[in-house]
């Protein structure tokens, strides 16, 4: 991870707010009052289901840890050595078929049986885990994020976790303390920490323990289906913790100081400190953010499928601009789906144009300084995204050349080659159009009011100068539409401009837009709207 050296920016760390510095903070104090906390290496971890293929989610809460992790570097001055690990629960057992996957049949014939003992339904790797821990790997590789990958099956079969098991086995009794008593009747009934893994079907089996022995550092069960006893250890792989068990060993075998959590696993990061206290750890700092919800405001569901894949975003956006996404309020519930693109690129370009000339405390305030591990490009970009997607629509541009070509009217100097992030965001432009914007586009034709304010807008753009600004022309059309019957209310004729000349009822400045289109190419547009070459036929 980058260390962000600017001196400059110093003196304003202590009054820096954005939310990273803040548990940064919380994480320093964490440390102060532990027991050799100012020496060990501070200890980030995100955790991961392997039973699917990584998402969205997960992308966010490792992008919002390494965020926290490079401002607790950047206040510590780098004297403190940090490690985060994304850790895989690949031992956990397989509980029902994922819907996105081929050969269901052979995952239904294989449940409950650890990840790693699951056959991959893709026919590419050794196991069902192994596929979607590489897929997992791939996946943050491809972003940058600097991390050791750890698998569940590895930490318990090699003896990492051992000396933590055995001190859940002589704690069996405090821990069932803790999770009994939220619990049902039934689930209280065959509860356990410890999940063993059947010698004669290899399945991770979900029975009370029947006998304990701390000293031996075994467990005796009742075989589910033969009804005989079986004593195993706790160690070596051959048992495998319940959830919130499990998280309280991690945190307190690895000796994790920094883990975060969606607002769903609030009473489980409850009970797992608890269960941490018990085996005489300490729980991590951490906060809880909030979910994400589709475009229902439901929450979003791996399951459901509803809501936005990484790719999904990835056509039509920069990494960059999804990790601003991740940024901005991460402790409310945003609505994630495909109509928030735009907008997500379009801040991040102009928070980028915006630093160079903040001062140190904006700066670190701007959320690019943590999407950057606190070197932001330069980046000044001559048109919007929000500009492009409308100068797609008028044009009907279905390649970035023909885009190329407005552009360079209005920037003659830029390029592909000068301009390489612009030149990315033509190319979503065009995708975002065709796949998005393009199918629910609905010219409809002027009414007689509006027919003669676009007429005299026609008339108007004749006048105009061929280097008149952005802002010259907006001036125009303001002046004509208050002079055209929409004085009380300007709202309605940048309405009717949008409806009827781009099929949409809301878009950027339109004095914008005919700098970049063209005047001559936007009296043709609102030409061929007033004969009404726009509208479809019934």
């Amino acid at each position: 991870m980058t260390l962000q050296t600017d001196q400059a920016l110093d003196p304003a760390l202590n009054d820096a707010k954005a939310w990273p510095f803040e548990e940064a903070r919380h994480l320093i104090a964490r440390l102060d009052k532990l027991k050799g906390g100012k020496e060990k290496t501070v200890i980030f971890e995100t955790g991961y289901g392997p039973s699917g293929l990584p998402h969205i989610g997960t992308f966010g809460e490792v992008a919002r840890t390494s965020m926290v992790r490079h401002a607790f570097e950047v206040l510590t001055e780098g004297k403190r050595a940090t490690r985060l690990i994304c850790f895989s629960d690949d031992m956990d057992g397989l509980r029902k078929v994922p819907a996105n996957v081929p050969n269901k049949e052979m995952l239904q014939a294989a449940l409950d049986k650890p990840l790693t003992r699951v056959p991959d339904p893709f026919g590419k790797f050794e196991s069902f885990a192994h596929h979607n821990n590489a897929m997992l790997r791939d996946f943050l590789d491809r972003f940058g994020f600097a991390y050791e990958f750890m698998s569940a099956t590895q930490a318990y079969t090699s003896g990492m976790f051992d000396e933590t098991l055995l001190a859940m086995l002589k704690a069996y009794d405090k821990v069932m303390e803790i999770i009994l008593p939220t619990l049902g009747p039934e689930r209280r009934a065959t509860y356990s920490p410890f999940l063993p893994v059947c010698p004669r079907t290899g399945r991770v089996l979900q029975v009370p323990m029947v006998e304990r022995h701390p000293k031996k550092g075994t467990v005796v069960y009742l075989d589910p289906e033969t009804g005989k006893k079986v004593e195993t250890p706790v160690t070596g792989g051959h048992v495998k913790c319940q959830w919130k068990a499990d998280w309280a060993l991690r945190w307190t075998a690895l000796g994790v100081d920094y883990e975060m959590a969606g607002k769903d696993l609030i009473e489980s990061v409850t009970l797992s400190s608890r269960i941490c206290k018990a085996l005489g750890g300490t729980p991590p700092e951490g906060f809880n953010y909030e979910l994400f919800l589709d475009d229902k405001g439901e929450k979003i569901s791996k399951s459901k499928g509803n809501g936005l894949t990484i790719d999904e975003w990835l056509r039509y956006a920069s990494p960059e601009s999804l990790s601003l996404f991740m940024f901005q309020k991460p402790k409310s519930a945003k609505r994630l789906y495909f109509d928030v693109i735009p907008r997500a690129v379009d801040d991040y370009l102009q928070l980028v144009a915006a630093y160079t000339g903040q001062g140190a405390k904006e700066k670190l305030d701007n959320p690019v300084w943590h999407i950057h591990d606190g070197e932001p490009p330069a980046a000044e970009l001559p048109v919007t995204f929000a500009l492009l997607l409308n100068l797609v629509s008028a044009s009907n541009a279905h390649d970035k050349e023909v885009l190329w070509g407005f552009i360079r009217k209005h920037s003659p100097d830029a390029s592909s080659q000068s301009h390489p992030l612009l030149d990315h965001l033509v190319g979503y432009a065009v995708r975002y159009y065709d796949d998005f914007v393009k199918p629910t586009k609905r010219f409809r034709a002027p009414t007689e009011d509006e027919r003669k304010a676009l007429s005299a807008l026609l008339a108007a753009l004749a006048t105009a100068s061929p280097k008149a600004s952005a802002e010259e022309l907006q001036t125009l059309v303001y002046e004509t539409g208050k002079a055209h019957g929409f004085a009380e209310n300007l709202r309605d004729w940048f309405k009717a401009i949008y409806e009827v000349l781009l099929g949409q009822s809301q878009g950027p400045r339109f004095g914008g837009f005919i700098e970049l289109y063209g005047i001559a190419e936007t009296r043709a547009l609102i030409d061929k709207a007033l004969k009404g070459e726009l509208v479809e036929p019934a």
